[in-house]
């Protein structure tokens, strides 16, 4: 019977621990203070790296597109002469300004 078969007790996964936090357990300063240092860059580069932080926006922005494009794409292509039509405007009105 399959209700005699203990059941199986396995060790709790690891928790895994984001790159710029400070792992538990550290006993040793030194070892302690590599962490911190380290964690503390990794803070900082995902702050000030604003190519990335701009990349990683564009590709939610073009996901997004592309989402509503596959729901409406009525109003995904209205959506892109509307935008034509106004850059085309915009740069009609702009040559208008710089002849005159």
């Amino acid at each position: 019977m399959s209700s005699d078969v203990p059941a199986r007790v396995s060790a709790p996964a690891p928790v895994p621990v984001p790159h710029t936090a400070v792992p538990l357990g550290l006993n040793d300063p030194v070892e302690k203070a590599r962490a911190e240092l380290k964690a503390a860059l990794a803070a900082i580069e995902v702050k000030a790296n604003v190519p990335r932080r701009v990349s990683l926006a564009v590709d939610d922005s073009i996901e997004k597109a592309r989402t509503f494009s596959r729901r409406n794409p009525a109003l995904a292509g209205a959506a892109v002469i509307a935008g034509a039509a106004a850059v085309g405007a915009m740069i009609w009105g702009l040559v208008r300004a710089y002849t005159r």
